[in-house]
């Protein structure tokens, strides 16, 4: 029993290990995956074939090759002859010249297709009579325009090589070509090729099948093993005839150049090219034969082209020094290794970050993890480089991918864990009220400051009246998309959500954090907020609710703000008179209205559009407070309330009601009589009994007869203005008005407008 426990026990330990590791495990597969993945699809080809031309360019000077001549066809030159191409009789002199230094070959890097002049015969001579001579011919099938024909003497005594250069997406060239193998002919040599196999044969050195593979060209000891289409960083790249990876001995003008007007003047040394090997090509700019190269693309955007003659004789040398001097050729690691070093990288910086998760925070610039990450990165690309030199290319991009990644990636999942969390407790505090308290030293500490703030309220007109009507379960409804629109309002001019209470909502704007434009941003929300109740209306007549109307007052004063309560239970937020004050302007605000208080407009300054004023006396407040009817907000907010008129017309018989005045939500107790002689869609003409005064709130029962039983539901309703001329007519706007009334008046207006 207890062995059987230990073992449960074991496994449980074993697992919860794992879990307690989910990062690294979970991270480092991942990003290697998404890393090969990138790499696959051709996205960081770009970037590693500049890290290996990055390489060449940083690898230090190779001595040039000694065995080696180039005799250039520059600019100067062709002015000196006289023409291009160089006439077939220069061409025979300077050929011969060369002969007289008893070179081992001589690649003539130039296209002699072309109809030739009077000196043909002679050139045809030096052609037939010079057996180490080869000369070239840019093939692309047999039927192609644009291939380029090898002069037939050449073709005839098999003394042709093709020129054909692999270019990269990027313009350079990095691959060489030893064999061009076109499906139409027979495989044929390359230039660089042909000459090296004449050098070599005298030294004893020939063609033959590598041990390792026996469709590998072996010279000497040297294996050329051919590119494939997804070698180091090349994905899908064009692997026709057999390509090997250039290893460039340096950048342009690393082999010993003599101009072609020189040798025809016996200007160079008589045993300059004596037992080596004479490559023929231009160099002037005009004639643009020239490539990008590894070393053409500088750092800095600086480019320098390599003349084709100079790449012929780079592969030339590589050839050579490979077979004869052990120069190392470049070989790309296989994709498996490559992976490795890719998930080996990546699973360091996993362990790290995840490691030191709690040491240093949910930081994204943690100094002492960043130079890990910086150290490790430079690990990679010294290793790499190590490896270049000795002709082994490493990817560099990827695993620095994976070094970043990880560490992105497990920074980012415990950001969002710690958001995740800071979120939580946003569903009953704003951002930042949170920010104060998780930040700052003090936020905790029970306590307020007094502060200047502008203080929104708001509250739907009726809403008790309906909800009272509605199922729980449609109230929940109601509130939670109300207030989620509301709050996205708010939220966008970063006010303070104080508290909900019921269908109201009190907003803070200057603390925790004090602005200069408060006021206004303010008003703004507040205008914003009550253009959202079409929204909010729109979704709420799926509930079968009827459409509801808000009321905002704003007030602007200093009041004490902080976190208030004891040490077991607090809350953050303001008290003061102003914010009773706010609940009072609040309070005489019809549906659609906003009124702010003088105070508010003193800050906002002249942006703001006044649609009126009025003076009320608030209870419990000594003097009177002047408030404005707000229109909009001009300047950078430019909003404003849509604009309404509320058309009056005369009932053919007036209905006769009861109603009592209320005091906040109480009634006040007394019942009057009165009817109703104009109705609106959103008010009435009431003839009253009793003298009202302007932003009395009114309980209403409609009559079925003058002293008879009610009909329907209570009517609230709000006195607006007395109207002009009378003793005891007043203009009222409905606050609540019960389905059943609504029907009434509804079928009213009908009537009215069809006889209008």
């Amino acid at each position: 029993m207890w062995k059987k426990l230990k073992q449960q026990l074991g496994q449980w330990q074993s697992v919860h290990q794992l879990w307690k590791w989910r990062g690294v495990w979970i991270t480092a597969p991942s990003v290697t995956v998404l890393a090969l993945a990138l790499q696959f699809a051709g996205l960081l080809q770009p970037l590693e074939l500049w890290q290996l031309d990055l390489f060449f360019r940083l690898r230090p000077l190779e001595p040039p090759d000694d065995r080696i001549v180039i005799v250039a066809i520059n600019e100067s030159d062709i002015r000196q002859v006289g023409k291009w191409p160089i006439p077939d009789a220069v061409m025979a002199t300077l050929l011969n010249k060369i002969k007289q230094q008893q070179p081992r070959a001589i690649g003539l890097d130039v296209y002699r297709d072309l109809p030739v002049d009077p000196g043909n015969p002679e050139l045809v001579k030096v052609f037939e009579s010079t057996p180490n001579l080869i000369g070239i011919q840019y093939y692309l099938g047999k039927n192609n325009p644009s291939s380029v024909a090898p002069p037939l003497v050449l073709k005839k005594l098999d003394q042709v090589g093709v020129n054909n250069m692999p270019l990269d997406p990027d313009g350079s060239i990095r691959r060489g070509l030893l064999y061009l193998t076109p499906t139409d002919a027979d495989p044929i040599p390359s230039l660089a090729l042909k000459l090296s196999l004449i050098y070599l044969k005298q030294q004893g050195i020939t063609e033959q099948e590598a041990a390792v593979n026996r469709d590998y060209l072996q010279l000497g000891k040297a294996v050329f093993i051919p590119f494939e289409s997804n070698d180091g960083a090349y994905v899908r790249a064009d692997a026709g005839g057999y390509q090997i990876l250039f290893n460039y001995r340096g950048p342009r003008g690393t082999f010993r150049s003599i101009p072609l007007t020189d040798v025809l003047e016996d200007k160079v040394p008589t045993d300059l090219m004596r037992d080596r090997i004479v490559l023929i090509g231009t160099t002037a700019v005009s004639l643009n034969d020239s490539f990008f190269t590894p070393y053409g693309k500088g750092l800095i955007g600086s480019s320098q082209r390599t003349p084709g003659v100079e790449i012929h004789a780079n592969l030339v040398s590589q050839i050579l020094s490979s077979a004869l001097d052990e120069r190392p050729l470049i070989h790309p690691w296989s994709k498996l290794a490559g992976g490795l070093w890719i998930f080996g990288w990546a699973l360091f910086s996993a362990t790290l970050t995840w490691a030191s998760r709690y040491k240093s925070g949910v930081n994204f610039f943690s100094p002492w993890r960043f130079a890990t990450i910086i150290f490790a990165s430079t690990c990679v690309i010294g290793i790499s480089y190590t490896a270049f030199l000795a002709g082994l290319w490493i990817p560099v991009v990827p695993p620095l991918l994976a070094l970043a990644g990880c560490e992105i990636a497990i920074t980012v999942y415990i950001a969002v864990t710690a958001t995740y969390i800071r979120q939580t407790f946003c569903r009953y505090l704003t951002d930042e009220v949170v920010a104060n308290l998780l930040e700052t030293p003090e936020g905790l500490k029970l306590g307020g400051d007094r502060q200047k703030v502008t203080i929104i309220m708001s509250d739907i007109r009726g809403f008790s009246a309906v909800s009272e009507r509605l199922p729980p379960e449609k109230v929940v409804a109601f509130l939670n998309i109300f207030l989620g629109i509301m709050a996205d309002e708010i939220t966008k001019y970063n006010g303070t959500i104080d508290e909900f209470i019921g269908d109201a909502i009190l907003v803070i704007f200057g603390a925790p954090t004090l602005r200069e434009d408060d006021a206004q941003r303010a008003i703004a929300c507040a205008v914003a907020m009550q253009l959202a109740m079409e929204k909010v209306n729109q979704q709420i007549m799926q509930l079968d609710m009827p459409k509801l109307e808000m009321g905002i007052g704003i007030n602007t004063g200093e009041v004490v703000v902080g976190n208030i309560g004891s040490q077991k239970r607090a809350k953050y937020g303001v008290v003061g008179s102003h914010v009773n004050i706010t609940g009072r302007i609040e309070s005489y605000t019809v549906g659609g209205q906003i009124l702010i208080s003088e105070y508010t407009l003193e800050d906002a300054g002249p942006i703001v559009k006044i649609n009126g004023e009025m003076q009320v006396s608030a209870k419990g407040i000594k003097k009177p407070i002047t408030l404005y009817d707000i229109g909009g907000i001009y300047g950078k907010y430019n909003l404003f309330m849509p604009e309404t008129k509320d058309s009056f017309y005369l009932l053919p018989l007036a209905l006769s009601l009861k109603y009592t005045v209320l005091d906040g939500k109480h009634v006040l107790g007394d019942v009057f009589e009165g009817s109703l002689v104009k109705l609106s869609d959103k008010g009435g003409e009431l003839c009253s009994e009793l003298p009202l005064e302007p932003l009395n709130n009114l309980k209403i029962n409609l009559l079925r007869a003058p002293g008879g039983p009610e009909s329907g539901g209570d009517l609230y309703a709000k006195v607006v203005r007395k109207v002009k001329g009378s003793n005891n007519s007043y203009y009222l706007r409905f606050t609540s008005t019960p389905p059943d009334v609504a029907q009434v008046f509804h079928t009213l207006l009908d009537n009215i407008s069809q006889v209008h």
